[in-house]
């Protein structure tokens, strides 16, 4: 049996293989343990550390077997570095495996039940319909744009003739109102009393002036 079978057991030829779940999990529980040994490694090379400086001048002995211990510790803590880093990649690589089989999965599902809604479907009998709802649209529109036009009842009439026919009406009624406007305009009133005469000079005055025009005239 091979290293990995006694690791992690073996179904044989015939045995079901397990889900990426479980291996998932599995994985999972993996490093969670070596992540605890390494925690418990660093302790232990602090521990020889700190061993290794207390009999440093007193215990040389004591002190080289503490560095001993340190350095396989080490060794041992890089190892399991190693390890996580594989197991990491391995979870990974089996997490977008599972996510990409799911998503497969779920496309081929869909495919499925598209290829049943369509089985029914028949594309002649698609087209069909589609012509008749085209066909009732544009019937619609015809009938909303006829019911929409004024009617006349038949009669047709001159717009020249009638703008015409209302620019005379427009005149008279302007010429209308002017005469009322000429005939509201108050004329000045005559006056009630007779203006004043002019004073008449007394007959002998008259005479006396004659007579002088006549004295000049001889002198001359």
């Amino acid at each position: 049996m091979s290293l990995f079978g006694k690791l992690f057991g073996s179904s044989g030829k015939g045995g079901k293989s397990p889900s990426p779940q479980e291996a998932i999990q599995r994985l999972r529980e993996t490093e969670e343990m070596l992540t605890k040994k390494q925690e418990f490694l660093e302790k232990k090379i602090e521990q020889e550390l700190v061993t290794a400086k207390r009999n440093g001048t007193k215990n040389k002995r004591a002190a080289l077997q503490a560095l001993k211990r340190k350095k396989r510790y080490e060794k041992q803590l890089a190892q399991i570095d190693g390890t996580l880093s594989t197991i990491e990649f391995q979870r990974e690589a089996l997490e977008n495996a599972h996510t990409n089989t799911e998503v497969i999965k779920n496309m081929g599902f869909a495919a499925k039940a598209m290829k049943a809604a369509h089985d029914n479907m028949d594309i002649d009998k698609v087209d069909d319909l589609m012509q008749d709802i085209t066909e009732q649209q544009e019937l619609a529109q015809e009938i909303s744009d006829a019911i929409s036009k004024p009617v006349g009842f038949g009669e047709e009439f001159d717009e020249d003739e009638l703008l015409a026919e209302l620019e005379e009406l427009e005149q008279e009624e302007l010429d209308k109102n002017l005469l009322e406007i000429g005939d509201n305009v108050p004329l000045p009133n005559v006056p009630s009393t007779s203006l004043p005469a002019r004073p008449a000079k007394k007959k002998e005055e008259e005479d006396e002036d004659d007579m002088k025009d006549l004295e000049a005239w001889a002198a001359n």
